[in-house]
């Protein structure tokens, strides 16, 4: 088998010539080696040129506008701000240099020049003074926009109908109106893999060794997503914009651009700032911090690494490969990700192997040394993890990217060698930690504080983040109007019809998802009354969206991806007839030739499915730090340590944590838990500064053992942060990845311990079903039934057809009431609002949750199968006089069941469970239909989808009107005729498909019980290995084993006597070969195994060896496919027997205590052969 060549580092300079990228050819030649930690040299002189993007056309830009009623006064307070907020660079130094600015006693120095200035430690507040937030930068001119002042004032007039809302408000959409969207930044789109972690491994294997594609694996970097898209384009969070987070990162991109470039570093800073504008090019980047608030460990350094590089052109975000990512930053001297690419079976599967070894202790050195020994090529990082972040690795993306991947990899490594950081040398001025240090007022400060130190040439102006200062919170927040006029509004392009397509499809599906708008202050010298500009926001607030949108995705092809990150520029004008009939033309002809798919950019070829196939692989150590000690702060703190121990037990089990770090985990946690309450008291730990405690506590308790310190992983690098925190005014904190991970975890602990649920605690039955389900009946039962559920707390009921105004608030006035009973919560709860509130209503009280549902098969998208929606219709038509009025009587009774069936829409069965698992810990399946049944009759399935096709029909076009009402009030009164005619007719089908209603309740008690009591395990949405892997081994048959020994003993009376005398055959349970161990042979070495896993492997016995104390076969590998077997073991062997208190291992000694006369060897001549399969333990 040939190994592919594997390079460790970059490639040193060769006579390529310098080409756009687009039109490089790669040639193989010989490759040498660069030391992997080398990060300069190269061609100071090399240009590489952006191919232009064909297809970029002029037209309107996009964003929104405001209805903000204010008096005049306020108005031009506005208008005054603004006009003070934006500068000219009239004054700039010779060459782009920064002008010169005072930072108390620190002097920002003018590129190339040498500073006066000396690093203070981190944590003082005398490495910089605080700016006046009030006062215009030095030497910036005061204007409007990018003009001058002189031209500043005919402007006002326009800001002060903006702000006033007479331009939204009196601009009409009519037939000459239109709209136009272009996406202004952008990160991947977030596709939730439908299989699971093992499925997604498994077929990732099977196309790397079919060669249909490579294997890219990265460093995920723990820190949070920042996107930039040039001055004017805006840099960005991932859900919002103009905060102390942007700030931030775009004062740590600027001083990346002047650590490598020096002198240079102004000039290089306005090139790249016009480079993104012109282009419309948007880069993503991981922003690593100590201000921002506490991840896994606080990084020594702040820093950025770009993770992706998006192309907005005129239509659907395209994004750069990674090789074309390493070649762009290379060109511009930005930061690279540690990257891997695996493009054989045995490489892949090594990786798969090395993780599973490494998942339960990895850290960044031991995890990239592995990974550069079994990767096919290895590019290292601008910035290694270690000497930036630290330790502690939060985990590894791998991804499915084209076969050639490889060879356009090796080809960029060769023509953009690392270039030298010119200005590594240089003082750089303050750091951010000594400015957030220094301006400590609130977080305008402190903005503007970080934005004058990144200088004109990267931060001209900053509308962005003060274009609202003078006002009330609303000035720069558009009306809600923008959304729905630029849905009315004619799309001006493709690019805008997709977009509308998009906002179409969340609204009309309610998707958990905002659509904010935003003033476009950049664009403010453009606005009249006929032509406004806005920002829109698109944030959605729950993972499943993701997951509910990638569907629909597959029913409609052309639709484009939901991103994360989402931020479009609108446009709102008229246009007259000639333009009217261009933009028509030109949408017809794009949707014509369009073939835009669901792939971001092709993919490299893959289907979508495969293409977007990715695995995020975290390690225990990080997972020790935020999963369990960070995002259980507020259990521990609010209800206890039975209650954390119960949730730290729950993430363990959803892991398949091994037993082993099980038991050494639940001993340190307890140890913390008493430790940091002893310490604060009832004051909770801030989790945006829990590392200052944990990082402590960590440290002294690694240093007791070594199997502590493995544990831990590293601990005692510990960053003071409280003196250089950055500051975030309350309420204001939309940077998703600042809040503290879930990683779908629930809000209340679980029951995974007896003592989890303690009689002091209150607990809350509640049931996600639909109207028919009989909870109301079951409720009933349950309060009738002798001994409750099996404790002496109180059992309450609450109907929710009884009860006025909002039912929750009257169930958690209930629980304030009663807070140690149960409370059988009789509403339908169908959806993820409801489940919040419940989840909220459990932390506050003390109080666990139980949801009840109705067992069901359920469909691909939707919990409840279309027998469970005609059993629940059939119950509903026979009730009488039922007390929310929905029975035999109610005219509209099957629209309203397709309502709530429908709120369930876009989750199959098992992703409904496996999030109400997560969620609450439990779940109680009740019984409905009878397993042994007959299908459905076609009459009652076909009225039935005949009723879905109408209600969907109904809400897109009335929403939620009634059905009596609106353009199929004639269909709904006719099927709703149709739906009980067909019922009746098959009642007696419907009537003997249900199971016995006694049953059912007898066995929802039976599940309920249990919780109640605290013994209930919940059950694992997917079954794998335990822990991580150890060795690799060989199994053999016990059964021949023991037969091998019976023919020795037969014709050896010594063999015979020792057999008798050791008991052997009484003790041997198990036999292996060792063929590597983690700790004596290193992780790559037991990940080299992973492409003959599971695979039939010949082992011949050639001897016995035995002394009064060990006994072992001495084995030799055999072939696999005609490739030899080898063992790492000096001797390899099948231990069969050790005395009481001597290990294992020790089988090792036998062939010395063979030739020091203390053993006995007996050959096996000729040997013989055993066939075994080769497994990871």
């Amino acid at each position: 088998m040939l190994v592919p060549h594997r390079i460790i580092c970059g490639f040193t300079q060769t006579l390529c010539s310098r080409r756009p990228l687009s039109s490089l050819t790669f040639t193989p030649s010989s490759l040498s080696i660069m030391p992997r930690k080398q990060r300069r040299g190269g061609n100071k002189e090399q240009r590489w040129i952006e191919k232009p993007d064909s297809n970029r056309s002029e037209r309107p830009s996009t964003s929104h506008s405001t209805s903000v009623g204010s008096s005049n006064a306020t108005t031009e307070a506005v208008t005054d701000r603004l006009n003070a907020l934006s500068f000219t660079e009239r004054n700039r130094q010779p060459n782009g240099s920064l002008p010169s600015g005072q930072f108390g006693s620190i002097h920002v120095p003018v590129q190339g020049q040498e500073a006066v200035w000396k690093p203070k430690s981190y944590g003082t507040v005398s490495g910089a003074k605080p700016v006046e937030v009030d006062k215009a930068p030095v030497n910036q001119t005061v204007g409007l926009g990018n003009v001058t002042t002189a031209s500043a004032g005919k402007q006002n007039a326009a800001l002060s109908k903006l702000f006033g809302g007479s331009l939204l408000e009196n601009f009409t959409v009519d037939n000459s109106t239109y709209s136009s969207a272009q996406v202004r930044a952008t990160f991947y789109p977030k596709f939730e893999n439908e299989k699971t972690d093992q499925e997604v491994r498994t077929r990732m294997i099977e196309m790397v060794s079919k060669g249909l594609a490579t294997l890219e694996v990265s460093l995920k970097h723990s820190g949070s997503l920042f996107m930039y898209a040039g001055h004017e384009g805006g840099a960005y969070a991932k859900n919002s914009y103009g905060n102390v987070y942007t700030a931030v990162g775009v004062f740590v991109l600027g001083r990346v651009f002047r650590e490598a470039w020096g002198s240079q570093a102004s000039k290089k800073q306005a090139e790249f700032n016009e480079f993104l504008e012109l282009n419309r090019r948007c880069i993503s980047m991981e922003l690593v911090t100590a201000v921002l608030g506490d991840h896994g460990q606080r990084p020594r350094e702040d820093y950025v690494v770009v993770t992706a590089v998006t192309e907005l052109g005129v239509g659907k975000p395209k994004f750069y490969s990674t090789p074309d990512i390493i070649a762009f930053c290379r060109k511009w001297r930005l930061p690279t990700n540690h990257v891997w690419l695996f493009s054989t079976r045995k490489s892949v599967m090594s990786f798969f192997a090395a993780y599973d070894a490494l998942c339960e202790e990895g850290t960044a050195t031991s995890v990239s040394k592995a990974l550069d020994e079994v990767a096919d090529i290895s590019v290292p990082a601008s910035k290694d993890h270690v000497e930036v972040q630290g330790e502690i690795l939060e985990g590894l993306v791998a991804r499915m990217v084209g076969q050639e991947s490889s060879i356009h990899m090796e080809q960029v490594l060769r023509d953009y060698p690392p270039a030298p950081l010119e200005g590594a040398d240089h003082q750089l001025g303050p750091s951010l930690r000594e400015i957030c240090a220094a301006n400590r007022t609130d977080e305008k400060q402190q903005i503007k504080a970080l934005l004058e130190s990144v200088g004109t040439s990267f931060c001209p102006n900053y509308l962005d983040w003060f274009g609202n200062e003078a006002s009330d919170s609303h000035s720069r927040n558009a009306d809600r109007s923008v959304l729905s006029k630029f849905l009315q509004a004619h799309p001006a392009d493709f690019s805008t019809m997709k977009l509308q397509e998009i906002v179409r499809l969340m609204k009309e599906k309610r998707y958990p998802a905002a659509f904010k708008c935003y003033h476009n202050f950049h664009k403010i010298n453009s606005v009249s009354s006929d032509n406004l500009y806005f920002k829109m926001v698109i944030h959605v607030h729950s993972d499943s969206t993701f997951r509910r949108y990638h569907k629909e995705m597959r029913y409609r092809p052309g639709l484009w991806p939901l991103y994360r990150g989402f931020f479009v520029d609108l446009n709102l004008f008229k246009a007259n007839k000639e333009r009217a009939v261009e933009f028509s033309k030109g949408v017809n002809a794009a949707v014509e030739t369009r073939s835009d798919t669901n792939g971001a950019s092709a993919k490299d070829g893959l289907a979508d499915e495969d293409a977007n196939l990715m695995i995020k692989l975290k390690f225990l150590t990080y997972k020790i730090r935020t999963f369990l000690i960070r995002n259980g702060l507020s259990i521990l703190f609010k209800q206890g340590e039975a209650a954390y121990k119960a949730y730290y037990m729950g993430q363990m089990q959803k892991w398949n944590t091994s037993a082993a770090k099980k038991k050494q985990l639940c001993k340190m946690l307890e140890e913390w838990a008493v430790y940091i309450r002893r310490k604060m008291g009832h004051k909770q730990l801030s989790s945006s500064t829990y590392l200052s405690e944990a990082e402590p506590f960590l440290e002294q308790y690694a240093n007791r053992t070594p199997q502590n310190q493995a544990l831990v992983g590293s601990a005692g690098s510990l960053v003071r942060v409280e003196d250089f925190l950055a500051i975030v005014e309350a309420g204001r904190d939309e940077e998703g990845d600042l809040e503290p991970e879930r990683e779908t975890t629930p809000s209340k602990p679980t029951s995974m311990v007896k003592e989890a649920i303690r009689k002091d605690e209150g607990l809350i039955v509640f049931f996600p079903g639909i109207p028919g389900c009989a909870k109301s009946a079951l409720c009933k039962e349950i309060l009738g039934s002798s001994g409750g559920l099996g404790d002496d707390r109180p059992v309450h009921s609450l109907m929710g057809d009884l009860i006025k105004g909002k039912y929750w608030g009257k169930v958690a006035e209930e629980r304030r009431k009663k807070p140690y009973s149960i409370l059988l919560a009789d509403k339908n709860a169908p959806n993820e609002e409801v489940w919040r509130q419940i989840e909220d209503m459990c932390r506050r009280t003390k109080a666990s949750a139980i949801p009840v549902v109705p067992d069901s098969e359920g469909t691909e998208s939707n919990p409840f199968s279309l027998d469970a929606l005609a059993v629940f219709v059939f119950r509903v038509l026979n009730r009488v006089n039922h007390p929310g009025n929905l029975d035999k009587s109610s005219p509209n009774a099957g629209y309203v069941l397709l309502m709530f069936y429908h709120l369930y829409d876009g989750k199959s069965r098992k992703e409904f469970e496996s999030e109400l698992i997560e969620r609450f810990g439990s779940l109680v399946k009740m019984p409905l239909l009878k397993s042994d049944r007959s299908p459905l009759p076609e009459s009652v399935s076909s009225t039935l989808e005949e009723g879905i096709n109408l209600y969907k029909l109904h809400i897109r076009r009335h929403g939620r009107l009634e059905s009596t009402k609106g353009t199929y009030a004639k269909e709904w009164a006719k099927w709703e005729k149709q739906l009980r005619d067909t019922l009746l007719e098959n009642a007696e089908y419907l009537n003997s498909i249900q199971v016995p209603f006694e049953f059912a309740v007898q066995n929802v008690l039976e599940q309920i019980k249990p919780i109640a009591k605290g013994e209930y395990n919940a059950p694992s949405t997917e079954k794998r290995r335990l822990g991580s892997i150890v060795f690799a081994a060989v199994t053999l048959s016990v059964t021949e084993i023991l037969g091998l020994l019976d023919n020795l003993g037969a014709k050896d009376l010594i063999v015979e006597e020792f057999l008798k005398k050791s008991n052997l055959k009484s003790n041997l349970t198990k036999a292996h070969v060792t063929l590597a161990h983690k700790g004596s042979h290193g992780v790559t070495a037991v990940a080299s195994y992973a492409p003959y896993l599971n695979q039939n492997v010949p082992i011949a016995m050639t001897a016995l060896l035995f002394s009064d104390k060990l006994a072992a076969l001495e084995a030799n590998p055999g072939d696999i496919g005609g490739e030899k077997l080898s063992s790492k073991n000096e001797w390899p062997h099948v231990t069969l027997w050790t005395a009481q208190g001597i290990k294992a291992k020790d089988a090792n000694m036998l062939p010395q205590l063979v030739t020091q006369g203390k053993a006995t060897r007996l050959e096996i001549n000729p040997p013989i052969t055993i066939t075994g399969v080769l497994e990871f333990y």
